[in-house]
């Protein structure tokens, strides 16, 4: 039942393979922007301004074309493994419709906040629903990558059970909502790290070089208790993280990783640690993923079972190669626009239009 020792490379699986290294840049991209929702809501001190004006313009200029990584992958499935997106919308549709929802209110949230009357209690409610979403959403994202890796919706679902047996037991789990916490954390740590890059003031990058050390733990910790659970909960993804040399070379790759990133950190070698954060985050990703390789569907559909006719694969990886053509310089243009303009904090002294946000 388990993972296969060794790897298979056919179109199907460099597919699958496309769709997780999709995945790994919506991680390191827009799972940064999440994070940044979570330090905007805990905000504290007498720099909260600063930190709530420096997530904002950090955040500002690249959200949403951040989601274009989901959305790729949304559409390779539809497209390349459409009977296992059958299933996973509609066993899942309560957690993916509640992440939908926290998308949509994040994003609207934060154009509301930004464009809204300064200091008005409007800009506060505002905020408060931006930074709620941006805690809740991760979660539930996590939560479904945890359901589908225990294998909790298998193929064969039946259709005697009641609503909740069926739409909401398999999710609520300890399991699951473990892989939603450790998710969390990881945008987090993610947030706080690029933040460092991106602050201009020394108070303000030492602040968030802080939370990005007990970000830090919080994934440490988490990390051990998902794996614990997933021991007796999760089967294939434990066997798949301590069983095999290439097991073993992620694990080890992604605690080496860790220590980079938490040495640079403490040492202020900013970019380091931003370089070794990014790292550690990709091979938690492909962790995952290797956990329950070949399966696309535990705990028995395949990748190869699942996937659509061999045309639709060649014309789909076809048209995703002329895409990347078009859109990676447009992407890479779009940051080197919004990202390399210096910008100054505001001062400790002086009023912002967030600092009453959550106040």
């Amino acid at each position: 039942m388990f993972g296969a020792d060794e790897l298979v490379f056919t179109l199907p699986h460099v597919v699958a393979g496309t769709m997780v290294l999709s995945i790994t840049a919506y991680v390191l991209l827009a799972g940064a922007d999440f994070g940044g929702g979570v330090w905007d809501l805990l905000a504290r001190g007498a720099r909260k301004a600063q930190q709530r004006k420096l997530i904002a313009d950090a955040i500002g200029p690249v959200w949403e074309a951040n989601h274009v990584w989901l959305i790729l992958v949304v559409v390779m499935m539809f497209s390349c493994f459409p009977a296992a997106f059958a299933h996973f919308s509609t066993e899942l549709h309560v957690p993916l419709t509640l992440m939908l929802v926290g998308v949509v209110l994040r994003g609207s949230a934060f154009t509301f906040r930004s464009y809204d009357v300064s200091g008005g209690a409007n800009q506060a409610r505002w905020g408060m629903v931006f930074s709620i979403a941006s805690l809740m959403t991760p979660i539930i994202l996590g939560v479904c990558i945890g359901t589908v890796a225990a294998g909790n919706i298998p193929m064969d679902v039946g259709t005697s059970r009641t609503f909740v047996e069926r739409f909401v037991s398999p999710w609520i789990t300890p399991f699951a909502f473990s892989v939603g916490a450790l998710t969390l954390a990881l945008f987090a740590l993610l947030a706080a790290t690029y933040l460092t890059i991106e602050a201009r003031s020394a108070d303000v990058r030492e602040d968030f070089r802080k939370r990005a050390l007990s970000a830090m733990v919080a994934v440490a910790v988490v990390a051990a208790l998902t794996l614990f659970l997933a021991k007796r909960d999760a089967a294939l993804v434990y066997h798949g993280l301590t069983s095999g040399w290439r097991a073993l070379l992620l694990i080890g790759a992604t605690a080496i990783f860790a220590l980079i990133a938490s040495v640079a950190l403490l040492t202020r070698a900013f970019q380091i640690a931003r370089v070794a954060v990014g790292a550690l985050a990709s091979f938690i990703v492909w962790g995952w993923a290797w956990s329950q390789y070949p399966f696309l569907m535990p705990p028995d559909r395949t990748i190869m079972s699942l996937a659509a006719p061999r045309a639709t694969l060649m014309w789909t990886m076809s048209v995703l190669i002329v895409g990347t053509l078009i859109l990676l310089p447009s992407f890479l243009y779009l940051f080197r626009v919004f990202k390399s303009v210096d910008r100054v904090d505001v001062p400790s002294d002086s009023p912002s239009s967030l600092d009453s946000t959550h106040s």
